[in-house]
């Protein structure tokens, strides 16, 4: 080889890498940014570590030639994929580029995104998608839907098995929902991220109704209606600093702990404030999450589903700097009354917790499941089972705060000791029992009430001494079913102590394939 051949050598790959850059050419990318969105390349840059990309597979380029599409060639087919690093901590990373036939996903794109997901799983580190592009390649026909069928088979199989996140940055359809439904945390962009099955067009063909992108699936309607998002953000730049700061608290795998850091909060700390948050009059509401936010390190409570069934709080925290994964009820919204979105929302974030080693905290306030004939006929019943089994499954440690209401299954289904957490607190404000005072009377004493002769005063009497006797958890404490009653202030002591013993707990299920979650 001469030496101007070599030089040509290294000036043809060169100018492959140049071209890769150039995504579907300077006037698509000009129309990508008029549009308020980065390209793919510059989107990875922004999520990972300055430096740390590596690209896998970049020339690679689609067989299929019918309907012109030979005439449409781009390097790397409208797929970017390769790994980085996070804060130091190793992830693989896929993102579609909508200048490359709208992003369209390709035979191609199925072999790239497969590739970069096996490597994921083997080298037990998480994966992150960025998505932007309408489904699969019609022009590619059954081989566009093979890349989307590979890709579900690999999201499911590494289920539980590394951590999967999807964030969704344009128009996305069809099967390019399928996969990030599959995956652990979804975060959609306001303006520019949708999700939808059938676009507005399909129905209006098929139905005659008239809706647009935004409304139909857009980052407030799965943030807020569906559950399909557990995050949003308001910019690009946003929804990057959101996943770097989710990566944070996650393990690379479920072999791992989740990552500690070096504890900055005092753990001995109190806060008297705690001992007068439940107000007095049991039907009168308070914020949870200022509960949560005043136990755990301060500033490091990390929130999924925000918007998503707010009668139930759920996400990430630090108790003297270990991550854990808390679950509470929000007096603040129906009470705190368990609805079937609620449902779903505390299984799946359990099961995610005990996938991944993550500590489950519950904060209990629980007056009971919502009543009604839509719950009902919901399926409240099969909902409801699902907490059941999510926190029966779980064994990782489980700790519990019951700090009012405790009643009926509702009190059973949120880490009660039956469902065995390893520790049961509550605190001076609780109350264990069927049901609520006034209910429990009407009940046991409605023939009683119709005789009296002052049905009123016998009423208060007998709600009064039902209260004495079950609104506080003595007579629960006695019996075995909580640990101890602890003054409010002194939880986060409590907690930390108590997570410091469980740290290398270890228990084993009945061996079997798997269960048969109520889905």
């Amino acid at each position: 080889m001469t030496k101007n051949e070599h030089e040509a050598m290294i000036q043809k790959l060169l100018d492959k890498r140049a071209k890769l850059k150039e995504g579907g050419g300077a006037d698509r990318i000009e129309a990508q940014r008029a549009k308020g969105k980065l390209t793919c390349r510059e989107r990875i840059d922004k999520l990972l570590d300055p430096g740390t990309f590596q690209e896998v597979m970049p020339f690679m380029e689609g067989r299929i030639t019918d309907f012109d599409l030979d005439k449409s060639r781009f390097l790397g087919d409208g797929i970017v994929t390769g790994f980085g690093k996070i804060f130091g901590r190793r992830v693989c990373v896929y993102a579609q580029d909508f200048t490359i036939l709208g992003g369209s996903f390709s035979e191609v794109a199925g072999w790239k995104v497969s590739k970069i997901m096996d490597m994921a799983v083997q080298a037990g580190v998480p994966v992150i998608g960025l998505s932007d592009g309408g489904g699969a390649r019609i022009q590619e026909g059954v081989y566009s839907l093979w890349g989307f069928g590979e890709l579900f088979y690999r999201n499911s199989l590494a289920s539980g098995v590394i951590p999967q996140i999807s964030v969704e940055l344009g128009p996305c359809a069809g099967g390019a929902v399928y996969s990030p439904a599959l995956t652990d945390f979804i975060l959609m962009v306001k303006g520019i991220g949708n999700m939808f099955i059938t676009g507005p067009q399909v129905i209006k063909a098929v139905t005659g109704e008239e809706v647009d992108m935004e409304t139909l699936g857009g980052a407030d309607a799965h943030a807020t209606i569906s559950g399909v998002s557990h995050f949003t953000a308001h910019s690009e730049d946003e929804a990057f600093s959101m996943i770097r700061h989710l990566v944070s608290y996650l393990p690379l795998n479920n072999a791992e702990q989740p990552p500690a850091v070096e504890p900055t909060d005092d753990p001995m700390r109190t806060d008297k404030s705690l001992n007068t948050i439940v107000p007095a009059d049991p039907s009168e509401a308070y914020d949870m999450r200022e509960v949560i936010n005043k136990v755990f390190d301060l500033g490091s409570f990390f929130e999924v589903h925000a918007g998503y069934a707010q009668n139930a709080i759920v996400g990430f925290a630090r108790l003297h700097g270990q991550a854990v994964g808390v679950v509470g009820q929000q007096p603040n919204f129906l009470g705190g009354a368990i609805d079937i979105n609620a449902s779903d929302k505390i299984a799946r974030f359990v099961r995610f917790c005990d996938a991944f080693n993550f500590p489950i905290i519950t904060f209990s306030d629980s007056p009971g499941f919502l009543p009604g004939v839509a719950q009902e006929h919901g399926g409240i019943i099969r909902h409801g089972a699902k907490i059941v089994y999510a926190y029966s499954e779980a064994t990782v440690p489980k700790l519990t705060v019951i700090t009012r209401k405790g009643y009926g299954g509702a009190y059973i289904v949120m880490g009660s000791k039956y469902l065995r957490a390893d520790m049961v607190y509550a605190w001076p404000t609780a109350e264990i029992a069927v049901m609520g005072a006034d209910g429990a009377v009407n009940i046991l004493f409605g023939k009683e009430l119709k005789n009296a002769a002052d049905p009123k005063a016998e009423r208060e009497r007998l709600v009064a001494e039902y209260r004495e006797k079950f609104a506080n958890p003595y007579a629960a404490a006695s019996a075995g079913h909580i640990d101890d009653v602890i003054l409010p202030e002194e939880t986060r002591p409590r907690l930390i102590a108590a997570l410091e013993l469980l740290r290398d707990k270890q228990t084993k299920l009945p061996p079997k394939k798997h269960g048969n979650i109520p889905l």
